[in-house]
C-alpha cells in the first residue's frame, strides 16, 4: 500500500482552481467586458482595470461602478484503461465549480489633464470545485492494488472526495495624466491576496458486517490544507486618442506569489500488508506513515511554501467609432505563463504562454437603449505534461452578449451573458497508467456560463 499512499498524497496536495481568462488571471470584471469582450481602449469607467491611461479621456469627476456576476462550470474528467483487471475501466467522473455571486468595484475622478482610478475584484480564479466520486488517480491504482490481494470490488467499500477553493482578490490603483491632446500615460499597482484550501479524502474498507468497522479499513487518507499569500504587481498603461480612433497599451508585471501552508490535517491509516509484521502492527499510521517518505510529504505539511504566480500580462488594442452609434474594438492579450512559477515547475511544460484574441462591437438604439456582442479566442498551449487530474485547461471560444439602460444622465444599467465553449483535451495514451501495468487514457472537457448585472453611476 505504500506506493498508493505517496500517490495520493501527492495528488491532494495539488490545488484545485476553477479559473478564467488566463490560466491564473481573471479578466472578466466589468459587465461591460462580458457583453463586448474587447475593452482594451474603452474610456469609461471600466477603463479603471482594462485601459487606465484611457480615463483621462474619461468623464470629468467623479464615476462609480459595482457589478455583481454569477459563473457555472463543469471540470469532467473521463477515464478510459482498456484491458483493466480483465475487463476494461470506463468511468466519468463529474466535477462541479462553482463561485458565489462575484462582486467588482470600480472608481475614478478625474481634473483636466489628471485621473485617478482604482479597481476592487477577484482579480485571479475564484470558485470551487468538487469531485464528489474522487478522480481516476485515487480510484484506479488502488482498485488494481486490492486485486492483486484477492479483492474482488464487491468484497470493500469504497468512497472518496475532493474539493478546493481558489481566489486571488486584488485591490488596484492608478495615475493617470493627459500629456498632450493625443497621447496619455499611467502608472499603477495592484496587491494580490491568494486564499485557497484542498480538502479530500479516501476511504477502502472490507464490505463484512463480520469484521468490527475499527479493523475494517483497508487505507484511510484525510487532508485539510489551506494555502494563503500576497503578491505586488506594477502596472502601466498608455493611450492614443485622435478623434474616432483610440489605440492602447498596458503590461502588468508578473505577481510573485509564495503561499504557506497551514495544515489542519493530514493523516493516514494503512493496512500493513508484510506478514512478518503484520501480527504486531496491523497498521502504519500517524508519523509513522508519513516519516516513511520524507520531502515527498514535505511540500503538503504545515508551513511549507508553494508558487502560484500570476504571470506578466500585455495587451494591445485598437477602438475605432465608426458613427457617433457604432463602435467596434479589436484586441490582443498575451500572458507569460512559461515565466511564472507554479506547483512543481509546470509551467516549463507549456509550449508556450497563453494567446487571446477579441472583438466586439456595441450600437446606441438610443439616447436610452445601447446592445453589444462580442467573441474571444483562448489558446494556452497546452501539453500533457501540464494537464493534471486536480487541475487542467481546455482552449476554447467564448461569446458574449448584453446590453445597457441609459436610465438617467447619471445612471447606467449593464446586463450580459457569455459562454465559453472548449475544446475537450485528450492525454495519452499513457504506459503504466497511474501506477498499474495498463495503458489508459484521460479526457478533460469543461463548460462555463456567466451572467452579470452592474449599475454605472456619474457624479
Amino acid at each position: 500500500m505504500r506506493k498508493l499512499y505517496l500517490a495520493l498524497t501527492l495528488a491532494l496536495g495539488t490545488a484545485l482552481a476553477a479559473h478564467a481568462g488566463g490560466l491564473m488571471t481573471n479578466t472578466n470584471y466589468h459587465i461591460a467586458f462580458d457583453r463586448m469582450f474587447a475593452r482594451g481602449a474603452t474610456t469609461e469607467i471600466d477603463a479603471a482595470y482594462s485601459n487606465p491611461a484611457g480615463l483621462a479621456w474619461g468623464h470629468e469627476g467623479w464615476q462609480l461602478s459595482l457589478n455583481f456576476q454569477k459563473p457555472w462550470q463543469n471540470r469532467d474528467i473521463e477515464a478510459s484503461v482498456p484491458g483493466y483487471l480483465g475487463t476494461g475501466f470506463d468511468k466519468k467522473y463529474e466535477g462541479v465549480a462553482s463561485a458565489p455571486i462575484v462582486p467588482a468595484l470600480f472608481a475614478s475622478y478625474k481634473k483636466n489633464r489628471l485621473a485617478i482610478s482604482g479597481m476592487i475584484g477577484i482579480v485571479g480564479s475564484g470558485g470551487f470545485v468538487e469531485y464528489e466520486e474522487g478522480i481516476p488517480m485515487f480510484e484506479v491504482p488502488l482498485r488494481a492494488l486490492l486485486a492483486q490481494a484477492g479483492m474482488t470490488p464487491n468484497a470493500y467499500a469504497y468512497s472518496a472526495n475532493m474539493k478546493g477553493k481558489q481566489y486571488i482578490y486584488g485591490a488596484q490603483v492608478n495615475v493617470a495624466y493627459k500629456i498632450c491632446e493625443q497621447f496619455s500615460a499611467a502608472i499603477g499597482v495592484r496587491g494580490n491576496y491568494y486564499d485557497g484550501y484542498n480538502r479530500g479524502f479516501v476511504n477502502a474498507s472490507l464490505a463484512t458486517s463480520e469484521i468490527s468497522s475499527v479493523n475494517a479499513a483497508l487505507i484511510d487518507l484525510q487532508l485539510d490544507c489551506i494555502q494563503r499569500g500576497f503578491g505586488v504587481a506594477p502596472i502601466i498603461s498608455l493611450d492614443y486618442h485622435n478623434g474616432p480612433l483610440t489605440i492602447a497599451a498596458r503590461y502588468e508585471f508578473r505577481t510573485k506569489i509564495s503561499t504557506e501552508n497551514d495544515t489542519k490535517q493530514l493523516s493516514a491509516r494503512i493496512k500493513n500488508t508484510d506478514p512478518t509484521t503484520a501480527g504486531l502492527m496491523p497498521y502504519i499510521e500517524g508519523d509513522m506513515a508519513l516519516a516513511q517518505f520524507g520531502d515527498k510529504v514535505a511540500a503538503y505539511m504545515d508551513g511549507a511554501k508553494t508558487r502560484y504566480d500570476m504571470p506578466a500580462l500585455l495587451v494591445a488594442a485598437i477602438g475605432y467609432e465608426f458613427s457617433p452609434k457604432f463602435r467596434a474594438a479589436l484586441e490582443y492579450h498575451f500572458f507569460d505563463d512559461k515565466n511564472a512559477k507554479m506547483y512543481g515547475d509546470r509551467q516549463e511544460t507549456l509550449e508556450h504562454g497563453t494567446h487571446e484574441i477579441l472583438a466586439g462591437v456595441e450600437y446606441d438604439i438610443n439616447e436610452k437603449f445601447t446592445v453589444s456582442c462580442g467573441g474571444q479566442r483562448t489558446d494556452y498551449g497546452l501539453s500533457d505534461g501540464y494537464q493534471q487530474n486536480t487541475s487542467f485547461a481546455c482552449d476554447s471560444y467564448s461569446v458574449g452578449l448584453g446590453g445597457a439602460w441609459n436610465i438617467n444622465e447619471k445612471m447606467r444599467l449593464n446586463v450580459s451573458y457569455f459562454c465559453s465553449l472548449y475544446s475537450d483535451y485528450t492525454k495519452g495514451p499513457m504506459p503504466n497508467y497511474n501506477s498499474t501495468p495498463y495503458s489508459g487514457t484521460e479526457t478533460y472537457s469543461r463548460t462555463n456560463h456567466v451572467i452579470g448585472v452592474g449599475l454605472d453611476y456619474k457624479f
